[in-house]
């Protein structure tokens, strides 16, 4: 297993490089730079070259993209936001990303526990007037964005009713209407994946003996369907902590959250280079690591799965 994730984690540097590298010209490309906003639009050229100078913008971009890969491999510098009084890089990952990470654990977890029943409910009394009215729910809260749910809830729940708050992250009512917004998409796609997981795992021969032989349907499927349908489900919710981290920037900053998605944002508005490249990388490398965790747990769950190691 050892050897496994270690050539996995060196096939990841490659990724890394690749994405810190497209980042970094990308953000680049934008009409305006944090020059511009720093120092305003009537900033004199003095101006203009002292704050070039002060953040390293007046060397060519491949020197500044060398000096910058060169401080996270050599010192583990991600350099300093040239906004919020230059702080370093690393302090706003530190404050952010635990508010991130419980948000995205939250809705994974309102995901896992209203997606998986109610997918295994919705097979088991398929064609049932249950199935059908959970499968619209699942259509229509696929089709919607948290662009869109997140001020309905919050104009429904919060404004109009007002049982919980608008935004903040101070109380534990505060994270309820983030983690919905957050986890309602991934809780109907768990649903409709395990839904047709074990519409397929029922159909299956083995389990129709397993029945023959005097099991009860609910310890056949217990006992047996169950396990072999939440394999493929495994890799969705892997993908889907991934996706909840990364889509956690717009609920961030639609209910005022302080993690690093709201921080993500306010660097691109404020073209904060340093912010931007960091929030990428530290996507990306949780990204590698929750993919590297689901193809461990694949060979947990089920034996037959083998490693790559050999």
């Amino acid at each position: 297993m050892f050897p496994f994730v270690l050539k996995r984690l060196l096939y990841a540097i490659p990724t890394l490089i690749a994405i810190s590298l497209l980042v970094f010209v990308v953000a680049r490309l934008a009409p305006s730079g944090p020059v511009e906003v720093i120092a305003g639009d009537k900033a004199s050229p003095a101006r203009i070259a002292e704050i070039k100078a002060l953040y390293g913008l007046d060397k060519p971009v491949p020197v500044q993209y060398l000096d910058y890969v060169s401080g996270i491999v050599l010192h583990g510098d991600f350099g300093k936001s040239f906004q919020n009084g230059g702080e370093p890089i690393t302090a706003l990952i530190k404050r952010g990303f635990p508010v991130t990470a419980q948000l995205a654990l939250q809705a994974l977890l309102f995901a896992l526990l209203l997606g998986l029943p109610t997918g295994v409910l919705a097979a088991l009394y398929h064609n049932s007037w249950f199935d059908r009215l959970s499968m619209t729910i699942v259509v229509a809260l696929v089709s919607v964005p948290s662009i869109v749910l997140g001020p309905l809830l919050v104009y429904l729940i919060a404004v109009r009713f007002g049982w919980l708050p608008t935004d903040g992250w101070e109380t534990p009512a505060s994270t309820i209407l983030p983690m919905i917004t957050l986890g309602a998409r991934s809780a109907a796609l768990l649903a409709r994946f395990m839904r047709a997981s074990l519409l397929e795992t029922l159909r299956q021969d083995y389990l129709r003996t397993a029945i023959a032989k005097g099991l009860s349907k609910k310890q056949a499927v217990w006992r047996h369907a169950l396990k072999n349908a939440l394999l493929p489900v495994l890799t969705s919710i892997g993908t889907n902590f991934g996706v909840l981290l990364s889509g956690s920037f717009v609920v961030e900053t639609i209910f005022r959250v302080p993690g690093i998605g709201f921080e993500s944002i306010n660097s691109i508005l404020k073209r904060d280079y340093p912010v931007m490249q960091g929030m990428a990388l530290l996507v990306a490398a949780i990204f590698i690591l929750v993919n590297l965790g689901v193809d461990i747990l694949y060979g947990v769950v089920d034996p037959r799965v083998k490693s790559q190691e050999a």
